[in-house]
């Protein structure tokens, strides 16, 4: 049987480790996927209001910022009540933020999102009160951009006893309200003018942005659109789209553009996540990775002084053990153009957890072997 299991897996080792050297194929995408048009940005909204209706888990009486909004809003119906005669705990101070579409326009809906900024410890069941949000440049003195108000959605729950246990789900002092926000004016926000349109990658590549250029080329069949750098590719607006900008961003943000990417690997130590890009590869290497465990426990046995004996102390002794253990490491070649996703299913046919995983690109890394950049979260 031990015989049987090392030949399958040799056997998964060379299959995984036998890969074509050829690039992978990759899909295309659509222009609208890759790029956004200069100068037609999203704009963020901020505002401060409050959460009411939650059951006890609201902030407490020490933040002042829910204490005074609360008495503010209670004045404002003619309800006048002295801030420091008042209990918050079904009321929590939220931050609400919002990110506006350049094209939205004065009735659209927003989804919005609740913060919590005080000592809160579940939004949970509660309700947005009205909240005016303003864009960043304008700030609180102007016209709000937009209203939010309603119900909120958390999206988990949480749970305990009087003894002190309790249960989590999820995250419990943020929450959404889809469709929450209401916009009441809009920036004046004209379409790109002057006869140039300007497609900012969100990926900067100079591959990319070449083939984008070639791609309206020979679409609109004459060369109007060239890349500037890998971030950015100007087009000439045609004569026949001067007075339809509209038509001529539809008919080019479906276009098919073949993207490239750097090679890298990106790692979190803290979760053992190894995520690795299509185009990694690696030089000629030999791998072998063992573990190394150190385990100590201690014994604690009672020694007792003999029957008769008239100075004898009953005391307790430790006994400690070590104990180490080395695992066993197999040497695996990899060969010229090996993907490191094929050294990686090796790996897992030999038994190789995340975080061996992730000892062995470091390494391959500092050995010079490993074509790609690291990137460590």
């Amino acid at each position: 049987m031990r015989t049987h299991s090392r030949v399958r897996t040799a056997v998964l080792l060379a299959a995984a480790l036998a890969v074509v050297r050829t690039a992978p194929m990759r899909a295309d995408s659509r222009l609208k996927d890759i790029a956004t048009i200069q100068g037609m940005a999203s704009m963020p909204l901020i505002g401060y209001g409050l959460v009411v209706g939650l059951d006890k888990t609201g902030d407490k009486k020490q933040s002042l910022a829910s204490v005074q909004s609360l008495a503010n809003a209670l004045a404002r119906f003619g309800v006048v009540v002295d801030s420091s005669q008042m209990k918050v705990e079904n009321v929590a101070a939220v931050m609400v933020t919002a990110e506006l579409s350049p094209y939205a326009r004065a009735g659209a809906r927003l989804d919005i999102l609740v913060s919590s900024i005080g000592d809160a410890r579940s939004l949970q069941g509660g309700t947005l009160l009205t909240t005016p949000l303003y864009g960043m440049q304008a700030g609180p003195g102007g016209e709000p951009v937009a209203l939010g108000q309603g119900p909120l959605s958390i999206g988990g729950f949480g749970g305990g006893s009087g003894g002190g246990t309790s249960v989590q789900v999820n995250h419990l002092t943020v929450g959404r309200v889809p469709g929450g926000g209401i916009v009441q004016s809009v920036p004046d926000m004209p379409m790109p003018s002057g006869g140039t349109l300007t497609f900012a990658l969100r990926d900067p590549d100079f591959l990319t942005a070449t083939r984008v250029a070639q791609a309206i080329n020979s679409d609109l069949g004459s060369p109007v659109a060239r890349a500037v750098d890998a971030g950015s590719v100007n087009l000439q607006v045609p004569a026949a789209y001067k007075d339809a900008l509209p038509d001529l961003i539809a008919k080019l943000e479906v276009l098919p553009i073949q993207t490239d990417v750097p090679a890298r690997v990106v790692i979190n130590e803290r979760t053992g996540t190894v995520v690795i890009g299509g185009q990694v590869q690696i030089s000629a290497a030999a791998v072998a990775h063992g573990n190394l465990s150190v385990r100590i426990t201690t014994k604690y046995e009672v020694s007792q002084p003999n029957p008769l004996s008239q100075t004898g102390d009953t005391k307790v002794v430790p006994q400690e053990q070590v104990d180490v253990r080395e695992g066993t490491a197999k040497l695996a070649t990899l060969p010229e153009g090996t993907t490191l996703a094929a050294v990686v299913d090796a790996l897992n046919a030999l038994g190789a957890s995340p975080r061996d995983i992730v000892a062995i690109v470091q390494a391959l890394q500092a050995a010079g072997a490993l074509r790609a950049e690291i990137i460590i979260q």
